[in-house]
């Protein structure tokens, strides 16, 4: 079996482990910036195998450059995403801020008169 056989190639920006919907970039960022083994990360994802852990993270030390590039274009999107989502926030994200804020000026309420006391 070659190494690519391991993968679904989707489009540039979209790898996938064949048979899954996970996408190599979701092993990388686990293993790369929360330094996590590939038992570990496998445990992580129910659909994947540590053959497939193993395959993706050979695959970025062969293809370093490229697949670095492609880790660092989905951390700017993910980014951009929030962003994006923080400033015009779906209808159910304002009233689950209204309802933190509510909580948290009842707390605050309810401190100051623990404090009266």
């Amino acid at each position: 079996m070659q190494l690519e056989d391991y993968f679904d190639f989707q489009r540039p920006d979209d790898i996938r482990l064949k048979g899954t919907r996970v996408g190599i970039e979701n092993i990388l960022y686990e293993y790369i910036y929360h330094s996590r083994t590939p038992e570990e990360i496998v445990n992580c994802f129910s659909t994947i195998t540590l053959e497939q852990v193993y395959a993706t993270i050979l695959y970025y030390f062969q293809n370093k450059e490229t697949v670095g590039k492609y880790i660092a274009d989905w951390l700017e999107w993910g980014h951009q995403e929030r962003k994006a989502q923080e400033l015009n926030p779906t209808p159910t994200m304002l009233r689950l801020r209204k309802l933190r804020a509510e909580q948290e000026a009842k707390t605050k309420e309810n401190n100051a008169e623990l404090s009266a006391r």
